[in-house]
């Protein structure tokens, strides 16, 4: 059974985008997946997302998919939120997606922008539609042009709020004045997708965030918004700028290898990357090192 959700806080307020533990070898390592989580909900996350960028979800098959979330659910399901990525840039893809998530225990769907294709607003009306329709399941929509190459505009985001089963945004366009509009007008309960722009997506209406550096500092994460909650400003702010060195280490490259680099050095449950991604280099690693500590991360005394 899934955690106790409001409307205003369907999946939660700290998620971590969780990785992908995979063995030597390459395979998925689904013990090591279970023990991550464990982690990372013992930190102060009460979500995960699991088969999305950060889990490497282009490289994983669908089996495997499956057979993530069904063991996330079962380590930590009746203690946090347990949401899916189900998004691809084949909408009956995504479906298929969906459906499986849902037959293996997820709580909720993560469906991002259709990538590369470039559809036109229409086109994601109907492929998100078509996925919450799909199942029972609550679906937060992934706004992420960056990499998806097209935004979800704001009329949109509106028409989509619509839907019963849409309840949410992860909102990585980096537009702050946007995000207002959007909070105001759709009523979707919005997370930042965005790390060094939580404080801020907080001020304009958020209600939690999306994380990456979740696998690293979730407990001043949680801080962090427990002090916005407050109306604690000025402890919101210490700890955001305290996390400044934290919030660019973790992005230098991309951002699962570091943070599979940065699990490493923890100690934590992270294992090989599949290419196309690769490990850092013998510098990158001792920058990341410097940036985590000046964050006051702790190292493990194992670290290499």
């Amino acid at each position: 059974m899934a955690p106790t959700s409001t409307p205003q806080t369907p999946f939660g307020r700290v998620l971590t985008a969780m990785v992908t533990p995979f063995t030597a070898d390459g395979a998925i390592d689904l013990d090591g997946a279970q023990r991550l989580a464990a982690h990372l909900v013992d930190a102060g996350n009460d979500g995960l997302v699991v088969n999305g960028t950060t889990g490497e979800s282009p490289t994983t098959s669908d089996a495997e998919k499956a057979q993530l979330v069904r063991a996330v659910v079962d380590a930590v399901g009746e203690r946090a939120h347990i949401v899916a990525g189900a998004g691809t840039n084949d909408t009956r893809h995504s479906l298929e997606l969906a459906r499986a998530a849902q037959d293996a225990g997820a709580h909720g769907l993560l469906a991002v922008t259709p990538y590369y294709s470039k559809p036109p607003q229409e086109g994601l009306l109907r492929h998100f539609t078509a996925i919450a329709d799909a199942t029972d399941l609550p679906v937060m929509l992934y706004d992420i042009p960056g990499r998806s190459g097209v935004p979800i505009n704001t009329e949109t985001i509106v028409r989509l709020a619509e839907h019963p089963r849409i309840v949410a945004n992860k909102d990585a366009k980096g537009d702050l004045g946007r995000a207002s509009w959007a909070i105001a007008r759709s009523g979707l309960a919005w997370y930042s997708g965005d790390d060094m722009l939580n404080l801020p997506l907080l001020s304009v209406g958020a209600v939690g965030f999306v994380s990456v550096v979740g696998h690293v500092v979730a407990p001043e994460l949680r801080a962090l918004l427990n002090a916005h909650l407050s109306g604690d400003v000025t402890k919101a702010t210490e700890i955001h700028q305290k996390l400044l060195p934290v919030f660019t280490g973790m992005f230098r490259t991309q951002g699962v290898i570091t943070t599979k680099a940065a699990l490493a050095l923890q100690g934590l449950p992270a294992g090989s990357l599949r290419l196309p991604l690769v490990e850092l280099t013998a510098d990158e690693t001792e920058q990341l090192k410097r940036d985590l500590t000046a964050g006051g991360v702790a190292l493990s005394s194992q670290a290499p």
